[in-house]
């Protein structure tokens, strides 16, 4: 796969003023980067996890007013849609790139899915790296270290607020040096969603 990473233009995209002008840049610039990742990606997070996945690209269709402050790639176990999925994303902010297993909002099995973590909890301690982040809401670029994360209250936010989203993975700077070097970020993106699968696979039990 040629893919050559991300360039510092593809970050100034989300400075652009304008819902139109910035998403023709984004159409432009971002879009067939994401395209190829998700073509990449869909065949080797169905190898690590086990079910067949399928990549959507983000439309923002809905938008009439207000420009997207991110966009990204979203790789689920459906061809019709993955919000209401656990699932993988690649995605950029104007700060970062991301890089998270995700279970936001629409999903039905948040609750169950939250019950398996705060069982497994030990479990997800110890398997996730210091240097990973979580989040609650997908829509916002700040996220707390593992290190720092309490994750009892993230867990039991997830399984009783109606609103509640759970995402863990990583950011890396839109200055990092492997943001340029598609091979380098290729190698990094995989190793992080080796390192995600097991929370995927801890939903299996509940979205089967």
């Amino acid at each position: 796969m040629s893919f050559t990473g991300f360039t510092q233009e593809d970050f100034d995209v989300f400075i652009i003023e304008g819902l139109e002008p910035r998403m023709d840049q984004l159409k432009e610039k971002i879009r067939p980067k994401l395209e190829a990742l998700g073509h990449h990606f869909a065949p080797t997070l169905s190898s690590l996890v086990g079910d067949e996945m399928f990549y959507h690209v983000a439309k923002h269709a809905r938008r009439k007013v207000n420009p997207p402050k991110d966009t990204w790639v979203a790789i689920a176990n459906s061809n019709r849609g993955y919000k209401m999925l656990p699932h993988f994303q690649i995605g950029l902010f104007e700060t970062h790139l991301f890089v998270w297993f995700a279970v936001i909002y629409e999903c039905p099995i948040k609750q169950q899915f939250a019950e398996q973590l705060l069982s497994e909890i030990k479990n997800v301690q110890q398997q996730i790296p210091d240097h990973f982040v979580w989040s609650g809401d997908h829509t916002k670029p700040e996220a707390t270290s593992h290190r720092e994360a309490d994750l009892q209250a993230l867990f039991e936010r997830l399984r009783d607020v109606k609103k509640a989203e759970i995402l863990c993975g990583i950011h890396i700077d839109r200055n990092d040096p492997v943001i340029s070097d598609g091979e380098k970020l290729i190698q990094k993106i995989n190793k992080t969603f080796t390192t995600l699968s097991p929370l995927y696979r801890l939903t299996t039990p509940v979205h089967k």
